[in-house]
């Protein structure tokens, strides 16, 4: 049995309150006044020479203005006036969403990753397959922060509506879909049959109760296998019947989840590559995940029955999935930017303007790093190796997370700061205390499996 170290649980409860507190003061340092802001982009105007700045700088009323001024001037300078206003409470507003943004995507970021490893721990059992049984135990201990990661998520995108005013989805502001309102918007009224609240958190909750339920029954009937007569594979049975099932329920509800949980941030805007792209994101996240674990457990002699084999295969799908990512990440970029569609293209074409070292970074860090690290045999089987192809990769993975949410909320007034910093950290540590806390309830090797001696031989 494992027993979760005084350290790592030391770290992981620190993790939380340092992270805990770097959000406060996201939130507390994110509401800013009218003049706080015009004076922001005074400053910004004087040390890039114009942009925002300028109108903020001109917009104001000249108090020496000629009294019989015409009064289409009058309406004119009224109209940039007006303007200036607007401006300045929009980016007052895309300041006021950073905290939630921040929180929001380091949340969905650690969920993703434990819902790609409950997507692979399936298909290890409907594929039967012999080489991963000896890994089964630290599938199972991440996918224990699945349901908590879930309702996290689904919490936040909730009280962002109700605490923070439609912060992360903008289609939650109810004058959207009133005709009479200014602020009505022909498209998003169009979808408010399937982008409505009640219904939003009702799918929601049920994509959260598939995913647990079968979570639920596969690590129940895997223990009951352990410790059932050496002869009766009837749970492991049981385990691949749900596993097939699982699989279908899960290919329509990843897709429908990150339509609303990611998609929905761009409301005008829609793909049908999406589901596929978040899939491919949170699956080569989870086994990247899988094998840092791994290599952790078996650094302390606590998986003596994994050997380089494992290791090896591990990173042949970390590899694998980073070329799916890539194709899938073109394929999406290139059919859009080729098409030219006005209502498709600003999605890239925000992306691209206000985010252009992110966005290619994360292909960089996504597809380039990953092909010239793990293109090598050799270098599959250097736990070293791995870990620092790992890294990238988790990184990589989380600005591309960040990429789909903070252009529809902050605009262009994106930092990876201490809100995002302590997001990060403060789902690391929970992440950290949940998973690890999972692998002290059941013994590591899953005796009862019955591939389990094919798998501890496995050599490739």
């Amino acid at each position: 049995m494992y027993t979760f170290s005084k350290k790592l649980k030391t770290i992981s409860i620190a993790l939380m309150i340092i992270g805990a507190l770097g959000v406060v003061y996201g939130f507390m340092t994110s509401h800013k006044s009218f003049d706080e802001v015009e004076t922001m982009l005074a400053e910004e105007a004087s040390h890039h020479g114009g942009g925002h700045g300028e109108d903020v700088a001109h917009a104001a009323p000249s108090h020496d203005e000629h009294a019989s001024e015409d009064a289409h001037a009058e309406g004119g300078h009224a109209d940039t006036v007006d303007e200036h206003t607007k401006h300045v409470e929009h980016v007052q507003h895309q300041i006021a969403n950073r905290p939630w943004s921040a929180v929001y995507v380091a949340a969905f970021f650690f969920f993703m990753i434990a819902l790609g490893v409950l997507a692979f721990y399936a298909i290890q059992f409907a594929a039967q397959a012999g080489w991963s049984p000896v890994l089964f135990r630290v599938m199972e201990g991440i996918t224990a922060y699945v349901l908590p990661g879930a309702l996290i998520v689904l919490a936040i995108a909730v009280a962002s509506h109700f605490l923070g005013h439609n912060s992360i989805f903008v289609w939650m502001n109810e004058n959207m879909t009133n005709p009479e309102h200014q602020d009505y918007d022909k498209l998003v009224a169009g979808k408010s049959s399937f982008l409505n609240l009640p219904w939003f958190i009702i799918r929601g909750l049920i994509f959260i109760a598939g995913w647990s339920l079968y979570r639920h029954f596969a690590r129940k009937f895997s223990i009951a296998q352990d410790n059932a007569d050496v002869n009766d594979n009837s749970n492991f049975k049981k385990s691949f019947r749900i596993a097939a099932g699982f699989l279908v329920f899960y290919i329509y509800t990843e897709s429908m989840m990150s339509w609303d949980w990611i998609m929905s941030v761009d409301p005008h805007w829609f793909s049908t590559l999406f589901g596929w792209y978040v899939f491919a994101s949170m699956f080569v996240s989870g086994i990247t995940v899988i094998a840092l674990i791994t290599m952790y457990l078996k650094s302390k002699d606590l998986l003596p029955f994994v050997n380089d084999s494992h290791l090896h295969d591990l990173a042949k799908f970390m590899f694998a999935i980073s070329i799916f990512w890539t194709y899938l990440w073109f394929s999406q970029f290139m059919l859009i930017w080729y098409s030219n569609i006005p209502e498709e293209v600003t999605y890239f074409v925000t992306r691209f303007a206000d985010y252009k070292l992110p966005f290619l970074g994360m292909v960089v860090m996504n597809f380039v790093f990953p092909l010239l690290v793990l293109m090598n045999s050799d270098y599959k089987r250097i736990p070293w190796f791995v870990v620092m192809a790992g890294i990238v990769i988790l990184c990589g993975h989380y600005i591309d997370v960040f990429n789909m949410i903070m252009p529809a909320t902050v605009g262009d007034r994106w930092f990876i700061g201490i809100p995002e910093i302590g997001a990060i950290m403060l789902f690391a540590g929970l992440f950290i205390f949940v998973v690890f806390t999972a692998l002290t309830k059941a013994p590591l090797l899953a005796k009862g499996n019955p591939f389990i001696k094919e798998s501890e031989h496995f050599h490739y």
